[in-house]
């Protein structure tokens, strides 16, 4: 606790948090779109649904998908959408989650 004459300061514990907060890339906003849009190479969304042309990072977040929404019609994973397999994305953008900032 501090005295009435002495004012509080930021511990480096607090300043490396903000460094890091601003600095990281967490995939969110409009900068974050195209990381979760999948219509790049690298981004969060690998499978699309036929049906509803949800996307979906991965197989099994996939099947949960097909499992809630399309109870009645028999998931097949043939019938699925690669979205990373369809399209050459570029190399020099950087990819979703990556440490590091352009402000440097």
């Amino acid at each position: 606790m501090t005295g009435k004459a002495k004012p509080k300061k930021h511990t480096a514990k607090e300043i490396a948090s903000k460094v890091d907060a601003a600095t990281t890339n967490r995939g969110g906003g409009k900068a974050g779109l195209a990381d979760r849009s999948g219509h790049e190479k690298g981004g969060h969304a690998k499978l699309e649904c036929p049906l509803c042309k949800v996307t979906a990072p991965d197989l099994k977040s996939m099947q949960i998908h097909h499992e809630a929404r399309h109870p009645k019609i028999p998931f097949e994973e043939s019938k699925l959408t690669d979205l990373h397999a369809s399209s050459t994305g570029d190399t020099s953008k950087p990819r979703p989650g990556v440490r590091g900032s352009f402000k440097k």
